[in-house]
């Protein structure tokens, strides 16, 4: 009697089960989101690192393969988080709402239902039973009783103390407690036999509430099994052909790399083959002598040669994508400051690359594709540009470095509009990083909330208190 609850119970349970199932489709859609983010940005970073970078030809192309294909594999991903929210875990909140149906004063329709139809059907039965357990009761204290009244008979007879009036009534009450335990007998069986005669009725009445409460739950269980069968199928990229479309042509890409082509190229465009700008007599002008602006006195002072400006003012045409900068830093090839390593492990903070490391990254080539050289050349072996341990190669432009000087946030006092490419601009009130101290120039490398990196004048900003 009352086990009828586990089954009233699971009732309750499904209604959980479904909000676990919701929050489980739920975690795994954003998992899906992320990860799709995370493809995008690492495609945009690398393509535009690549592109940037001294690779060049059909092996350029071919890398960048790579970042498209992360580009459609993440697309293939938003798809599956929208499968799986759209889709699945819509239908199990609208299922949720159809099965299960919330009461006024707490709890579930069918919850109430199936109790009800279980204490109806149980209520009879449990009433005999209750009249069986009575009777059990009180026969059992009828023959508690005749023992002890047969107890007390045997050992007056051994009192001869006792006189014949007393024992008189000890025989009489020995013979009371057998009449008792006969009535008493009598009316257990009796009600033990009603309640045989009533369990057959008692279990069929049961049973069919117990198979409505069985279907029920079929339903939960059957729709369970779709709904996991159409999630399956919604995370299963193997069966999409676009995916391995994917694949098939980032093959292509990768074979259609070849060395001869992008030798040919690079002997028309950088090497002998390219056009060539031959020293020609220039006349004297006034626009030598224009004043350099602060950021190019600084590059000038790092013992830099101006050159490549004709007597019309217009400027013959370079490789360096900066044309704007009339200044050419002395260092051919920078090594990577940076002590990043991407074979790392990430840190468990929810994002793949800190700020810090997204902004080392950016310099993981040693020189850009388009860099342009200095001008200067001697016969000196010390003055030989391509003498330099970087350009040998003997440098690993992984190597952990000195660790960067400590950072601080300042605000900014005042607008600043960047003048060259490797400065920053940024409006008074803005925040950003300081990243190294002020020079003899009085210039600040920093970096803003953006990521990006770059020179700012020092008395422009003011520590954060």
């Amino acid at each position: 009697v009352g086990n009828y609850k586990r089954t009233v119970k699971r009732i309750d349970d499904g209604h959980r089960l479904c909000n676990d199932l919701m929050n489980c489709i739920h975690e795994r859609a954003r998992i899906e989101k992320v990860y799709a983010q995370q493809l995008t940005e690492w495609a945009k970073r690398w393509k535009q690192l690549v592109e940037k970078g001294p690779q060049y030809g059909t092996v350029e192309r071919a890398w960048c393969a790579f970042m498209s294909e992360a580009e459609k594999v993440s697309e293939l991903h938003l798809e599956v988080k929208g499968s799986l929210m759209n889709e699945d875990f819509e239908k199990i909140k609208n299922w949720q709402k159809e099965a299960f149906h919330k009461q006024m004063m707490g709890g579930f329709k069918e919850t109430k239902e199936a109790e009800d139809g279980f204490r109806k059907a149980q209520k009879p039965w449990a009433k005999k039973l209750k009249e069986v357990e009575a009777a059990k009761k009180a026969y059992h204290a009828a023959c508690k009783e005749e023992k002890l009244a047969i107890s007390r008979e045997t050992n007056s007879k051994a009192d001869p103390a006792l006189n014949p009036e007393q024992l008189k009534k000890l025989q009489d009450k020995v013979e009371r407690s057998k009449q008792d335990v006969l009535k008493t007998k009598e009316k257990y069986e009796k009600s033990l036999k009603e309640l045989d005669n009533a369990t057959p009725q008692y279990m069929e009445n049961m049973e069919q509430v117990f198979e409505q409460c069985q279907q029920f739950e079929e339903k939960r269980l059957r729709f369970f099994r779709e709904v996991l069968l159409e999630v399956q199928k919604h995370l299963d990229l193997s069966n999409v052909a676009s995916y391995k479309n994917i694949y098939r042509e980032l093959e292509q890409n990768i074979k259609t790399a070849d060395a001869v082509e992008d030798l040919r190229w690079f002997r028309a465009n950088q090497g002998p083959g390219m056009s060539m700008n031959w020293p020609q007599f220039e006349e004297w002008s006034a626009d030598l002598n224009r004043t350099l602006s602060r950021r190019e006195k600084k590059k000038a002072s790092d013992g830099v040669t101006l050159t490549g400006i004709n007597q019309t003012g217009e400027q013959v045409s370079q490789p360096n994508k900066h044309s704007s900068s009339v200044s050419v830093q002395s260092n051919t090839v920078q090594s990577v400051q940076s002590s990043y390593n991407p074979f790392e492990d990430e840190e468990d903070t929810g994002s793949t690359v800190s700020e810090k490391e997204d902004n080392k990254i950016k310099n993981v080539s040693s020189y850009e594709k388009n860099q342009s050289y200095p001008t200067d050349w001697s016969d000196e072996e010390s003055n030989n540009p391509f003498s330099s341990t970087d350009a040998n190669g003997d440098t690993n432009p992984f190597d952990e470095d000195t660790p960067p000087a400590m950072e601080v946030r300042v605000r900014a006092l005042y607008d600043y509009e960047g003048q060259e490419q490797d400065e920053l601009s940024f409006k008074a009130g803005d925040e950003l990083t300081k990243m190294e101290n002020e020079d003899e120039q009085g210039w600040c490398k920093g970096r803003l909330d953006n990521g990006q990196v770059g020179l700012y004048p020092a008395n422009y900003v003011e520590p954060i208190q």
